[in-house]
């Protein structure tokens, strides 16, 4: 008879879920069911509150990438305006963004996925955590730390402080940079290279040993969806561009403004979370997936002297495009090198001290849309307002939910290839849940405290009789 295996919550993200695995009367894994188990409602009670009150207001959606809410909701206010903000507020805010992909990319490796890398996805779970990390390799562990330290120090030296800034508003940014903090920043740069380069050689010296891994993390064609400029990659402004499993080009320079005409949303009874499927393809045959893969294989190139070397040889891991979804950790890492040598080349310019960083205007469109590249992927926020600027209508696309076909469909091909109903174990629910972890998924704003995460797992035949237990506390 048919069995359901329950893992909840699903450890090491951020935010709740939970995992639903249903077998066959042989014990096969037939479905999976990611499940988002909580509703946040910030497309509504956002409604009647004045647009300029939205990129402070949005920052506040997420405790990890608070930043990249305040980054799109400020371009969405741009629209409403319809101003050109100063370029000098345009190089600023893409040095707040970068910064907020190297500290969020940092904790994502180093916190919540090196400990499977390092320690092994079948090593002890009180182990399997940072502080297990910094214990087994010292360097590693305190390398991790103090390259998510650069990137929050970064967002404190800009915007006033690390978590939920408002420096970000609508016609630029509040106040200049000052030359004693540009300084500050660029002296930290040579040790935050030297740590992800590091990371990089050790990375790819192990890879070997996840043979299996790399073979079965989501790792079956789909699309891929990122903001392209001059074929590069572009975190804060571009044009979306959409390539197939084969790395081939099927859409290129959609104005990001009206994504509304080539994706859609699904909705399943299971979960809190939508489904954006790509238009075109229907649902669920547009599955397409978003963030650090996604983005180094709709590029053509990158762009920065290091990065471009390491992007040239992920590349060469596929003919097509990089499909395993383990490899996302290697994405990661490039993408923050990139990202340091970005911040380096944005902070020499001499313009970037200029004191022109904010244009002024009145309400002169009743709709805005505003897109950039958070962390985990493409983030889209879309506000209406009426004649006196007050919020009617919002949408937004989280990069999270641009990836939940991928995640839904990765859990089962992982589950079909590790999971043994008859008996459970601590490595196989574990890559059931490293498999989200790849995708580094911010399903809400949330805190995790180390040792406070329970996990118990149940196999429940369909007359309610406990087949077997595991319980991590």
């Amino acid at each position: 008879m048919g069995q359901k295996i329950v893992i909840d919550p699903v450890t090491r993200l951020e935010g709740h879920a939970k995992i639903t695995l249903q077998t066959d009367d042989k014990g096969a894994v037939q479905s999976a069911q990611f499940q988002v188990t909580q509703l946040r409602g910030f497309e509504k009670f956002c409604e009647g509150r004045p647009f300029y009150e939205m990129p402070n207001l949005m920052a506040r959606i997420c405790g990890i990438c608070p930043v990249s809410h305040l980054i799109a909701s400020a371009k969405a206010c741009d629209a409403i305006l319809a101003v050109r903000i100063p370029p000098t507020a345009a190089k600023l805010r893409r040095v707040l963004n970068l910064a907020q992909l190297i500290q969020s990319h940092a904790l994502s490796f180093f916190y919540l996925s090196s400990p499977d890398l390092l320690l092994g996805m079948d090593a002890d779970p009180a182990k399997r955590n940072i502080l297990g990390v910094a214990a087994a390799n010292p360097e590693m562990g305190r390398g991790g730390v103090r390259l998510r330290q650069f990137g929050q120090h970064i967002i404190e030296l800009l915007a006033g402080k690390r978590i939920h800034p408002g420096w970000a508003v609508p016609g630029g940014v509040s106040e200049p940079l000052a030359g004693e903090k540009r300084d500050e920043i660029l002296a930290m740069i040579p040790e935050a290279l030297a740590t992800t380069r590091k990371t990089l050689d050790w990375f790819k010296s192990n890879l070997e040993n996840y043979r299996d891994e790399i073979r079965t993390f989501a790792n079956f064609p789909s699309l891929f969806m990122a903001l392209v400029s001059d074929d590069q990659a572009a975190y804060y402004d571009g044009r979306l561009r959409f390539v197939d499993a084969k790395g081939k080009i099927i859409a290129d320079k959609l104005d990001p403004a009206r994504y509304a005409e080539y994706i859609e949303e699904a909705a399943e009874p299971f979960t809190f979370m939508k489904f954006p499927y790509y238009k075109p393809m229907g649902y669920p045959g547009g599955i397409y997936r978003v963030g650090p893969l996604a983005r180094l294989n709709v590029a053509r190139q990158c762009g920065t002297p290091l990065a471009e070397q390491e992007w040239t040889e992920f590349r060469s891991l596929d003919r097509g495009a990089v499909l395993s979804s383990f490899h996302y950790h290697y994405a990661r890492l490039i993408e923050i090198l990139h990202a340091i040598e970005r911040v380096q080349l944005l902070l020499d310019d001499p313009g970037i001290l200029n004191h022109q960083v904010r244009a002024t205007a009145s309400i002169n469109s009743s709709e805005g849309v505003g897109v950039a590249e958070a962390p985990r992927g493409t983030l889209i926020h879309h506000y209406r307002v009426d004649e006196q600027g007050l919020i009617t209508w919002a949408n937004l696309i989280i990069a999270t939910g641009h990836n939940n076909l991928a995640m839904n469909r990765g859990i089962l091909q992982v589950a079909k290839h590790y999971v043994k109903a008859n008996k459970l174990t601590e490595g196989m629910l574990n890559r059931v849940e490293a498999v989200i972890r790849t995708f580094d998924p911010c399903l809400s704003c949330s805190t995790h405290a180390l040792g406070q995460m329970p996990l118990q797992v149940r196999l429940v035949a369909p007359d309610g009789l406990l087949l077997d237990e595991a319980r991590r506390n």
